[in-house]
């Protein structure tokens, strides 16, 4: 088994919606970014790509591309368990932790897990979705943006 690691950070912005792995939260702002601006799954698609060894985000998903203007995240995730596959890889487990002062995500955690879960491929107990708070410091304490963190295991098929 390999695994990967992956980040992503993209700041509060009126007139968005927030999305977090797929789950649209109720918030009065979203993030700014040129796909959906997903945190929690662009750091997903980054942890399985780097276990894989097959560049970032970036590289496959530019924000260059107009292609990808207001791009459904989950869509980008599709297209890279379709580059796992055909690397011969699957996914294992993905743990990830979104960092947001506000709002509050505790109710939500199983619901973004069980939305990102079909995706991968997994059963819901093997996608761990967390959350913690800037505590008042750094741009997620001051509630400038969000950050999600993720790591990815895969194996060979």
């Amino acid at each position: 088994m390999i695994a990967g690691i992956g980040y992503d950070c993209h700041r509060f912005a009126d007139g968005r919606r927030l999305v977090l792995g797929g789950v649209t939260i109720p918030y009065e702002q979203g993030l700014e970014g040129h796909s959906d601006a997903d945190v929690l799954t662009h750091a997903v698609i980054d942890a399985l790509l780097g276990a894989a060894g097959l560049g970032d985000i970036g590289q496959h998903f530019p924000d260059t591309d107009e292609r990808y203007r207001d791009a459904d995240s989950l869509e980008l995730l599709r297209h890279t368990l379709t580059l796992l596959e055909r690397a011969g890889q699957r996914v294992v487990h993905v743990d990830a932790t979104v960092l947001l002062e506000r709002p509050k995500l505790a109710g939500l955690r199983d619901q973004i897990a069980a939305t990102l879960a079909p995706v991968l491929g997994l059963d819901p107990a093997h996608v761990s979705v967390k959350a913690t708070r800037g505590e008042g410091m750094g741009f997620v304490g001051r509630q400038e943006g969000a950050a999600a963190l993720a790591i990815a295991t895969i194996e060979s098929r």
